[in-house]
């Protein structure tokens, strides 16, 4: 499907800003707490040129809609919606049931980046929405930490169009109405929050995917999109502060694989924005979404300081690591990958925003034959629940 070449520059860097990704990051379970947030995410290389990174939208939930045992969760941005209602014990006393819908503009795009070079030629827009089915079983006994079996699933519809810089003869792929599964065992869960003081999640998943049609895309046909993929992943992640002395560690390990993934859902890492998605796999100093991988182990970690006596202003270290098994056509020398960076992070009195200022360096980014690349970021965050607590009755 192919669109007049008509629009300018500005018109790309448009369609780039509406790129909001940040709302496929969703809880795997009803969410308990009553939240009102505004999340923005920036991440621009200035080595190279690579795909802009941009998020920007409202999260809200709601745990006593209309009724107590119905939860609302809307994250609106302004070129998607993803919206879940829930019912708690709609089954059982230990079940819960959601109905989800989403959709919208650029939510299935495609950057290709091969061995350190972005393709504009070659990418693509990809717009649509689905609709899903969500099973929550809690397992445990009773347990403090919740332990829940997860079922999701339910069909997409998506459609391609180009990007203003993509090739004249390069052919987007064609329509297509798919659909997935996905079972998950989850030990309690992270928070939609930036950076939340406190949080703990082991989980385990598997995700079955089936397109229809599978179909040619690209010059002359020369690639495909696989009929059926199978996506696991094993996730650990905990974030721990320390109120009196001002201090954090975070730590999280994914490790992943796949069979019969395609360049358009294989796994993907690259860039620092941490609201990207549900289990983003971030590399300070790189592209978004400049790996492209069959398989995968990545690490990270940060540490966080105080740079004042209220804790206010504070000095964020990080750094990640992954092993990459490339996806056949995305290799490049050397299987480890490394990044990291500060961040300079400020809070406010009322705790009620906070923003921060990062710089990542890429060790292994490959920029004109030569390893090292930097990018810089900004990440900020509108409480609305915290303002209201810090006013008081």
């Amino acid at each position: 499907m192919k669109i007049p070449q008509y629009s300018i520059r500005w018109l790309n860097r448009v369609l780039m800003f509406l790129l909001l990704m940040g709302c496929r990051a969703v809880l795997g379970q009803l969410d308990p707490a009553s939240r009102s947030l505004v999340q923005v995410g920036y991440d621009q290389p200035t080595t190279g040129s690579g795909p802009q990174a941009v998020y920007a939208y409202y999260h809200y939930n709601n745990p006593g809609f209309l009724r107590t045992n119905v939860v609302l969760r809307l994250v609106i941005a302004p070129a998607y919606l993803d919206t879940e209602l829930g019912f708690h014990e709609l089954i059982s006393p230990s079940t819960d049931v959601g109905f989800g819908v989403r959709g919208g503009l650029l939510g299935d795009s495609h950057f290709e980046v091969r061995q350190g070079e972005y393709f504009q030629e070659e990418s693509f827009a990809g717009h649509g929405g689905g609709l899903s089915l969500n099973l929550y079983q809690r397992l445990d006994p009773g347990w403090r930490i919740p332990l829940h079996l997860i079922v999701q699933g339910g069909p997409k519809w998506t459609t391609y169009s180009d990007w203003t810089r993509t090739g004249d003869t390069f052919e987007v792929p064609e329509d297509r109405m798919d659909g997935s599964t996905r079972v998950g065992l989850r030990f309690a869960g992270k928070e939609p929050m930036l950076y939340a003081d406190q949080g703990l999640e082991v989980s385990v998943w598997y995700e079955r995917q089936w397109r229809s049609p599978s179909g040619d895309f690209g010059y002359s046909e020369d690639r495909r999109v696989s009929r059926g993929t199978d996506l696991y992943w094993l996730y650990t992640g905990f974030n721990q502060a320390w109120p009196q002395s001002g201090q954090q560690m975070t730590f999280s390990m994914t490790l992943a694989g796949s069979a019969g993934a395609d360049r358009l859902n294989a796994w993907r890492l690259g860039g620092v924005l941490p609201m990207m998605g549900e289990f983003p796999l971030a590399l300070p100093g790189y592209y978004y979404d400049e790996f492209t991988a069959r398989r995968v182990l990545h690490i990270s970690g940060s540490y966080v300081m105080p740079l004042s006596v209220d804790h206010r202003w504070q000095l964020r270290l990080a750094v990640a690591t992954a092993w990459v098994d490339y996806l056949e056509g995305f290799e490049q020398a050397g299987h480890w990958v490394t990044g990291a960076g500060p961040g300079l992070s400020y809070t406010s009195r009322s705790k009620s925003w906070r923003c921060i200022v990062r710089y990542g360096y890429g060790v292994n980014a490959l920029r004109h034959g030569k390893d090292g690349a930097q990018s810089v970021g900004l990440l900020f965050q509108y409480n609305f629940k915290a303002r209201g607590e810090s006013a008081g009755p």
